[in-house]
């Protein structure tokens, strides 16, 4: 049994290459690579059995649109980490959402939209003082 709850997210996109580009260099710098390609959808990871992040073209041939409340989270191991996967997310064309820093005593995350408006952040947990 697996001991992950979420196995992968899937955002959509009007322009597949363009949003390929953009997460293959934000996702390298967490260390997550292709592992899923197919006609009109990719799929990116650390490693196979960890969960995913997904994109694609709406199925009901609809635009994709950004959901407003939704957020995908993108776990990091340290502030650092989180620092460095912010700046290149704006680096690519991202727009803040709010920049990375401390959020409370053990949270700490900074928050951006890719290039079709879809809202995520990248956190990692601090042990507080």
């Amino acid at each position: 049994r697996t001991k992950a709850m979420i196995g992968y997210v899937t955002l959509g996109t009007n322009n597949l290459h363009r949003a390929a580009e953009f997460y293959d260099a934000l996702l390298a710098e967490l260390g997550a690579t292709r592992f899923m390609e197919m006609e009109g959808f990719i799929a990116w990871a650390v490693n196979p059995q960890t969960p995913a992040l997904s994109l694609t073209a709406p199925q009901n041939g609809q635009p994709a649109t950004a959901g407003n409340g939704t957020m995908v989270a993108l776990a990091a191991d340290t502030p650092a980490t989180v620092d460095a996967v912010y700046r290149k997310a704006i680096e690519l064309g991202a727009t803040c959402e709010g920049p990375s820093g401390p959020r409370g005593e053990s949270f700490y995350a900074g928050y951006f939209r890719d290039l079709e408006g879809n809202k995520l952040n990248v956190f990692c947990m601090m042990q507080s003082a």
